[in-house]
C-alpha cells in the first residue's frame, strides 16, 4: 500500500485511449501505451504480408501462364520459382512476426491494465470493497482481463487490416479488370452488414454469459470460505446441489453463445464462398468470350479469396472481442469509480511531535444516500490521551474512524492534525502516522514473522521479537510447531481469536505510529487472553494519541475521555470518573452504572 499512490499517479498519466474503438464508449480504457508500438508493428507486418502475398500470386500466375500457354521449361522459369520460394519464406516469417508482436503487445497491455485495476482498488479502499463480492472482483481482475487477450491481439489489428488490405487488393485488381473490381466492391459490404446484425444478438448473449460467470465465481468463493459453517449446520449437500445448478446454467448460456458464434461464422463463410463463386463464374465466361486474358483472370481468381479473408477473420475475431467487451464494461465501471479520498502532492508543511486531532463540524454522506451519516461533529483528541468512542450500531463510529484514516474525505468540515488539515497531506504519508488494530484483524496465508513484519517491512528480527513480546504474543508463538516460521493459514485459521488479536497488536507495536486506532480488541475472548491484551494495550497507549471504539465498560474505564455518538451527532463527552456531559440538544447518557456491556 505504500507504493500505491505513486503507481496510481503514473497509471493516471497513462490513460487508455481511442486505440480501443470497441471500448471507447465505456472508457477510461482510453489508451494503453504498452500496446501502441506492438499494435503498429502488427498492422505493418499484416500489410507487408499482403504485399508479399501479391508478389506470390503474381509470380504464380506468370509461371502457370508460361508453362501451360507458352510451353516454357523448368530452366526458363527457374528464376521465377526461386523468387516464389523466397517470397513464400518471407511471407511465413512476416506472419510469424505478426503473431509474436500481437501476443507480446497483448501480454504487456494486460499486465499494465491488471496493475492499474489493482492499484485503483487499493485507492478505493475497504469502504468500497466491503460492498462488493470478493469472488466477483477476483474474476474481473483475472478472467476478465484475460478475456481481453483476443480483442487486443486479434480484433484490434484485424479492424485496421480489414479496411487496408481489401483497398490494396482493389488497387491491384482494378487496372487488370474493372468489372471484377466492381463486383468485389459491391459484394464486400455484405459481410460487415451481416456481422453487425448478428453481433447485436451475440453481444447480448455474451453479456449474460459474463454476468453469470461473475455471479458463479462470487458464489463459489463464498461457499469455499463458509465451508466450515456449512458442515456444522449440515447444509453442504444443499449447497452442493445449488452450485451444480449454477454451473449448469452457466454451461447452457455458454453453449448458446457458442452456437450463435458458430452459426454466424458459417453464414459468413457461405456469403464469402458465394461471392467468390460469382466472380469465378464471371471470369470463366469472360475468359471463354476472350474478354480477358488468362494470366489476368487467373491472378484475379487467386486474389479473390484473399480479398474476403480479412473480412471473414474480422467476423471471427469480433466474437472473441465481444467477450472482452463484456468484461471491459465491468473493468471500466471500477476504474470510473472515483476514490473516496483524493490524494495530493508533497505538502508544504507536515505535523511534528505528538498529534492533537481536531474534528471541525465534520459531516459525511455516503454516495447514494440522502441523509448524512455524521452531522456537525466537533471533537478533540488531545495528545497523550485515550478517547473511547461509544454508541449504538449505525451511530457513525466506523465512519468517523474511516475519515480519520482518510479512507474517505469529509463531505463538509475538516479534520486537522496539529492544526494541519488532513486533506492537505498525501495519503501514504498520513497513513504512515496511523496504526490500526481492527476487531477482527486480517492475517495472510504466511508465517507469523511475515504477518508481523507487514507493518514495517524494513524492520530487523530483533524489532519483531520485541514487538511480539510487548504484545504478549511471544509466549504462544514459541509454542507453535515452527515458532515464528509457522504458517497461520488463510485468514489466520490456525490461530485462536486471541492469538490473532495479539499478532495484530504486535504489528501496531512494530509500526510505532503516533496515532493509534482500535476497534474493541477484546470481544469474546477468554479472561486470560483478555487480560494479556489489556496489559499490551496499556503499554501501547503510552506516548501516543489513541482512539478506541469501545463496546465494554471495562474498556471505557481505562480511557481518559469518553465520547458518545448518537445518530451521527456527538451526544455527550466526558470522562468515566467525572461523568458524561451531553449538549443541550443531545439525549442523556444512555448507560447505567450497572451495565457491563455498552449497547451496540
Amino acid at each position: 500500500m505504500q507504493t500505491a499512490a505513486p503507481l496510481a499517479e503514473k497509471a493516471s498519466q497513462s490513460t487508455l485511449s481511442s486505440s480501443l474503438p470497441l471500448l471507447r464508449h465505456t472508457s477510461p480504457l482510453a489508451t494503453i501505451p504498452q500496446l501502441r508500438v506492438p499494435l503498429a508493428l502488427t498492422m505493418l507486418c499484416g500489410l507487408l504480408c499482403t504485399v508479399l502475398l501479391l508478389l506470390q500470386m503474381s509470380l504464380l500466375s506468370t509461371i502457370v501462364a508460361r508453362v501451360f500457354l507458352q510451353r516454357a521449361t523448368i530452366s526458363q522459369v527457374g528464376s521465377l520459382l526461386l523468387l516464389l520460394l523466397a517470397a513464400s519464406i518471407a511471407h511465413a516469417l512476416c506472419t510469424w512476426a505478426r503473431e509474436v508482436t500481437a501476443q507480446r503487445g497483448a501480454r504487456c497491455a494486460k499486465a499494465a491494465l491488471r496493475q492499474r485495476l489493482f492499484i485503483h482498488l487499493l485507492l478505493l479502499g475497504p469502504v468500497y470493497t466491503r460492498n462488493e463480492r470478493t469472488g466477483e472482483l477476483t474474476a474481473t481482475a483475472s478472467e476478465g482481463i484475460e478475456r481481453l487477450d483476443a480483442y487486443l491481439s486479434r480484433y484490434l489489428p484485424q479492424l485496421a487490416l480489414s479496411v487496408l488490405v481489401p483497398l490494396l487488393l482493389l488497387a491491384v485488381v482494378f487496372p487488370l479488370d474493372w468489372v471484377s473490381a466492381l463486383l468485389l466492391l459491391l459484394t464486400a459490404p455484405l459481410i460487415p452488414l451481416l456481422m453487425m446484425l448478428v453481433g447485436r444478438c451475440a453481444e447480448a448473449q455474451t453479456q449474460r454469459q459474463w454476468g453469470m460467470l461473475s455471479r458463479m465465481s462470487a458464489h463459489f468463493l463464498d461457499v469455499v470460505q463458509g465451508l466450515t459453517t456449512l458442515k456444522l449446520f449440515g447444509r453442504s449437500r444443499t449447497e452442493q446441489e445449488r452450485v451444480a445448478r449454477i454451473s449448469d446454467a452457466f454451461r447452457v448460456q455458454t453453449m448458446k453463445t457458442l452456437r450463435l458464434a458458430f452459426l454466424s461464422g458459417a453464414v459468413l463463410e457461405l456469403l464469402a464462398s458465394m461471392a467468390i463463386g460469382l466472380i469465378a463464374v464471371t471470369l470463366g465466361v469472360r475468359l471463354l468470350n476472350r474478354e480477358i486474358g488468362f494470366q489476368a483472370a487467373f491472378l484475379i481468381l487467386l486474389l479473390t479469396p484473399e480479398f474476403y479473408r480479412p473480412l471473414r477473420d474480422l467476423g471471427t475475431y469480433r466474437h472473441a472481442g465481444l467477450e472482452g467487451k463484456a468484461s471491459a464494461q465491468r473493468i471500466n465501471e471500477i476504474l470510473n469509480t472515483p476514490p473516496l479520498a483524493q490524494d495530493v502532492p508533497a505538502p508544504t508543511r507536515q505535523p511534528t511531535g505528538m498529534f492533537e486531532i481536531e474534528f471541525h463540524n465534520v459531516e459525511y454522506t455516503y454516495p447514494g444516500n440522502e441523509q448524512p451519516t455524521l452531522r456537525g461533529v466537533k471533537l478533540t483528541l488531545p495528545a497523550h490521551s485515550c478517547t473511547a468512542l461509544v454508541g449504538r450500531s449505525g451511530a457513525g463510529k466506523s465512519t468517523l474512524v474511516h475519515l480519520l484514516l482518510r479512507q474517505m474525505d469529509c463531505t463538509s468540515g475538516s479534520i486537522t492534525a496539529n492544526g494541519i488539515p488532513l486533506h492537505e497531506l498525501p495519503l501514504e504519508q498520513w497513513r504512515a502516522y496511523v496504526a490500526l488494530v481492527p476487531q477482527r484483524p486480517y492475517l495472510f496465508f504466511d508465517t507469523v514473522y511475515e504477518n508481523i513484519r507487514l507493518a514495517r517491512p524494513e524492520a530487523h528480527s530483533e524489532d519483531i521479537l520485541q514487538a511480539a513480546k510487548l504484545a504478549g504474543a511471544l509466549g504462544f508463538i514459541e509454542h507453535l510447531p515452527q515458532g515464528f516460521a509457522t504458517l497461520v493459514g488463510e485468514q489466520g485459521t490456525r490461530l485462536s481469536a486471541g492469538q490473532a488479536q495479539r499478532i495484530a497488536l504486535a504489528r501496531a507495536f512494530l509500526k510505532d505510529a503516533p496515532l493509534l486506532a482500535l476497534d474493541e480488541p477484546t470481544p469474546s475472548l477468554d479472561p486470560e487472553s483478555e487480560a494479556a491484551i489489556r496489559e499490551a494495550l496499556i503499554s501501547l497507549r503510552q506516548q501516543r494519541t489513541v482512539l478506541i471504539i469501545a463496546h465494554r465498560l471495562n474498556t471505557i474505564a481505562s480511557a481518559s475521555q469518553v465520547v458518545v455518538l448518537e445518530e451521527g451527532r456527538i451526544a455527550g463527552t466526558g470522562s468515566p470518573h467525572r461523568g458524561i456531559h451531553p449538549p443541550q440538544e443531545a439525549q442523556p447518557w444512555p448507560y447505567s452504572q450497572h451495565t457491563t456491556e455498552v449497547p451496540s
